[in-house]
C-alpha cells in the first residue's frame, strides 16, 4: 500500500510542474486582461539590451487568448512527456530551451522585433522528446522512448516543420527554430545521475 501511495505521489509531483507552468501562463493572461496596459511589453525585444529579462518572461506572455489556447494543449502534452523523467529534469530542459531559444531569437530577429509566447517551449519539448531516444539507456527503455517519439512526430511533426519553414507573417520562426535547438542540447546534456543509489530512466 505504501509503495502504491509513493508511486502516485511521485507521478503527481512530476506532472505538477508542467501543469503549474501552464496555470501560471493562464493567470498572467487573466491579469493582463483585467489590468490596465499590456504585459506583452515585457517580452523579448531583439537587439535591445534592456529587454533581456524578456528571455525568461517572453514565454509566459501571449498576445491574445487564441495565442495562449493554441499553445496550451501541445505544451501540456509535450511538457508531461518531458516530466516523466522527473520534475528536476523538466525544469532543467525548460531552462535550457528558454535561454537558448530566447538568446537565438534576440540575436537573429530583426532589431526591435517583440517576441512573446510559449511556442519556444513547445518546439523545445518536441525536439527533446525525439532526440532523447538516442541517449544511452537500456534497450527496453529506448524502445519505449522510440515509440513515444514516433507518436509525437505523427501528432506534431507536420505543424512543427511548418512552424519553421512555412510560418505566416507575425509568427517568429526564429523562436521555433532556436527553441528546438535548445531542446536538442538539453536532450544530449545533463543526463540524470543516480540519487541515493537509484537511477530513473
Amino acid at each position: 500500500m505504501s509503495s502504491s501511495v509513493s508511486q502516485r505521489s511521485s507521478a503527481v509531483s512530476r506532472f505538477a510542474s508542467p501543469v503549474a507552468l501552464v496555470a501560471l501562463m493562464w493567470a498572467i493572461q487573466f491579469a493582463d486582461a483585467i489590468l490596465p496596459g499590456s504585459f506583452t511589453g515585457f517580452g523579448l525585444r531583439s537587439w535591445d539590451l534592456g529587454s533581456l529579462p524578456g528571455i525568461v518572461l517572453g514565454p509566459l506572455l501571449h498576445a491574445s487568448w487564441a495565442h495562449l489556447i493554441g499553445n496550451t494543449l501541445p505544451l501540456l502534452v509535450l511538457g508531461c512527456l518531458v516530466a516523466v523523467e522527473g520534475a528536476g529534469r523538466f525544469w532543467f530542459v525548460t531552462a535550457v530551451v528558454t535561454v537558448v531559444g530566447g538568446a537565438g531569437t534576440w540575436l537573429i530577429n530583426a532589431p526591435g522585433t517583440l517576441t512573446v509566447g510559449a511556442s519556444v517551449l513547445v518546439f523545445g519539448y518536441f525536439v527533446y522528446v525525439v532526440v532523447r531516444v538516442f541517449s544511452p539507456r537500456p534497450i527496453a527503455h529506448r524502445l519505449v522512448y522510440a515509440f513515444i517519439a514516433l507518436i509525437v512526430i505523427v501528432l506534431y511533426g507536420g505543424s512543427m516543420l511548418a512552424g519553421i519553414i512555412g510560418v505566416s507573417s507575425g509568427v517568429s520562426w526564429q523562436a521555433h527554430l532556436f527553441g528546438g535547438i535548445g531542446g536538442g542540447i538539453a536532450a544530449l546534456t545533463g543526463s540524470r545521475r543516480p540519487v541515493g543509489g537509484r537511477r530513473d530512466a
